[in-house]
């Protein structure tokens, strides 16, 4: 990792922009603020935060994260010194905000997934990292940056959330190790674990309690997946955070192998998020060039929601469930 390129561009930036994945988690947000935060307690600069979509309420906690811009909010002609993409796998994926990263002078993607292809001028990528969180960590300690509460509190985030609370495959001893020094920072695990994981809506849990009830089975039921369709979340009156977790909630079924959510999204195109247990789930997103991680992918296809769902199907016959 080239972490001291990193510290010396960003001592050099008098203006500099750090962008959040379209549809933020946990992890991008968490990231994000972060990097804001120390940036700010080491150089004493302030940078510009954007979001390309809707933050989620539940991580409106996070330090900082009351400053984030969207992209109404920024003027899209101007060129940053630097500009950060952080957990952005691939370009596409900050929509809009391209064009701010492209007339950039100096670029950097900070990120932990496999499938990134290194589409900046400096990219900082950790596979084997459990989150982006974690590279940030390391990175900050390979530049002997100092790391205050703020930044503490959105790093711990940073990877609870992309561990699945230390849950999933990718959390390994060192995931331990970094979680350890944030809680010697003053991290309460507990609190953030009751803000993210402990304050679920109503609306949320009828919406997805009415997924779950029509989700299909097939595989002797190694496939478990479910279908949203608008008049779904209409009904509901839900939103896209009333999303987050369904498709791990089908893939926790003892017998599920993949599991997958179809949404039906507003271009009359269909998004899916792809979870398993031992099936490399990337390798079939990639197909609809989409990627992620082994155990967790997502992609687009550009068809219509019910056929949509059968083109993924076929794909996934061809694959050993």
């Amino acid at each position: 990792m080239d972490c001291t390129k990193l510290n010396d561009i960003i001592k050099l930036s008098k203006n500099i922009l750090i962008i959040s994945h379209v549809n933020p988690d946990g992890d991008t947000l968490g990231s994000m603020c972060a990097l804001y935060s120390a940036i700010l307690e080491n150089f004493k600069k302030k940078c510009d935060m954007l979001a390309v979509s809707k933050v989620p309420m539940v991580y409106n906690y996070l330090p900082n994260i009351n400053i984030i811009k969207s992209l109404d909010d920024i003027d899209k002609s101007r060129e940053y010194d630097l500009v950060i993409n952080v957990d952005v796998a691939s370009f596409d994926r900050i929509c809009d905000a391209g064009i701010l990263f492209e007339k950039a002078k100096f670029t950097v993607n900070i990120d932990h997934h496999k499938t990134n292809n290194g589409y900046a001028d400096l990219n900082i990528i950790e596979g084997d990292a459990s989150s982006t969180g974690e590279v940030l960590c390391k990175c900050f300690e390979v530049m002997d940056w100092k790391i205050n509460f703020d930044t503490a509190v959105c790093l711990y985030t940073a990877i609870l959330t992309d561990t699945g609370s230390f849950r999933f495959d990718n959390t390994k001893s060192a995931t331990f190790e970094y979680a350890s020094k944030l809680v010697e920072k003053g991290v309460n695990p507990s609190d953030i674990y009751k803000k993210i994981y402990e304050s679920d809506s109503k609306t949320l849990v009828m919406f997805q309690s009415h997924c779950i009830n029509k989700a299909k089975f097939l595989y002797d039921d190694k496939l478990a997946y479910t279908v949203v369709y608008r008049k779904d979340l209409e009904k509901f009156g839900a939103n896209d955070e009333c999303m987050e977790g369904l498709t791990e909630k089908l893939r926790a079924i003892v017998t599920t192998q993949i599991a997958f959510v179809a949404k039906e999204m507003k271009s009359g195109w269909t998004k899916f998020s792809m979870r398993s247990k031992f099936a490399d789930v990337a390798q079939i997103c990639e197909v609809f060039g989409g990627g992620g991680h082994k155990f967790a992918s997502g992609c687009t296809i550009k068809a219509p929601v019910d056929e949509a769902v059968k083109i993924m199907l076929e794909e996934i016959k061809h694959r050993e469930i």
